[in-house]
């Protein structure tokens, strides 16, 4: 599956490189950059990070005529320590301009993309984003992942690498990952089952910091994996889903 997805993404990268080449180099952001970090440890354990997508993969369209700009406030209202905010178009619908167009409420946005170029993370510090997803697997090895982290940081972008198994962490500890994102899909059979979490979480360390993604939709399982030591968990589907994701988020973020 993430080949198909680094596929979809080469279009996007041979134009960064050709900019790059001809010297259009995007500058870094200057507005304020909310610390990612600390949103999560306010509202930690648990803290909730809702996604705004408005399709996937599995599912196709989630939702039609979103307005980005009512989720962000909607989000913010209602809870919400972090807005991840999906970017890639052929599979998400997404846009880097939501990042711009999500970023008034002031809380945290994460980038969620396939980032797996240096200058997709350049990209990425251009705009309003506060921490930006890297997916372990998408990297050749631990260098390459450790080089992506790096170039996060010096803008002051949190850089939260995502991991499907045991060879993922490995890598993501090798490289000098902090924030720890553990996703409980299976690539293979794209089935999603929270042991995964369950699982994983006892290897966590003291100074780490670490999200549960996916197949969260109920507040038990929130509740759940801040009692395991899950500082949040990302939400994205059940919000995109519901007639009234505001109700639903208040819900799971205990809000109301």
């Amino acid at each position: 599956m993430l080949d198909k997805f680094r596929e979809a993404k080469q279009l996007e990268i041979d134009s960064l490189r050709k900019d790059f080449m001809e010297g259009r180099v995007p500058a870094a952001y200057q507005g304020e950059r909310p610390s990612f970090v600390e949103a999560i440890r306010a509202k930690g354990p648990g803290a909730v990070i809702a996604e705004f997508k408005p399709a996937s993969p599995s599912k196709g369209i989630l939702r039609e005529n979103l307005n980005p700009l009512d989720y962000a406030d909607m989000y913010a209202d209602n809870g919400a320590a972090a807005i991840s905010v999906l970017t890639e178009h052929k599979y998400f619908k997404g846009t880097p301009d939501f990042l711009f167009m999500m970023n008034q409420p002031g809380i945290p946005l994460l980038r969620k993309d396939f980032i797996f170029d240096p200058l997709q993370v350049a990209m990425t510090a251009s705009s309003p984003a506060s921490a930006v997803l890297l997916i372990a697997r998408m990297c050749d090895n631990a260098t390459h992942l450790s080089q992506l982290i790096e170039i996060a940081r010096m803008p002051g972008l949190a850089p939260v690498v995502e991991i499907f198994d045991q060879a993922d962490l490995d890598m993501a500890r090798e490289a000098g990952a902090d924030i720890i994102q553990v996703n409980n899909r299976n690539l293979d059979t794209l089935e999603i089952s929270l042991d995964q979490a369950r699982n994983f979480i006892a290897q966590k360390r003291e100074d780490e910091l670490w999200i549960c993604a996916s197949g969260i939709s109920e507040r038990k399982q929130v509740t759940e994996m801040a009692q395991l030591g899950y500082d949040a968990v990302l939400i994205g589907t059940c919000l995109m889903e519901t007639d009234d994701p505001a109700a639903k988020l208040a819900e799971l973020t205990g809000a109301k």
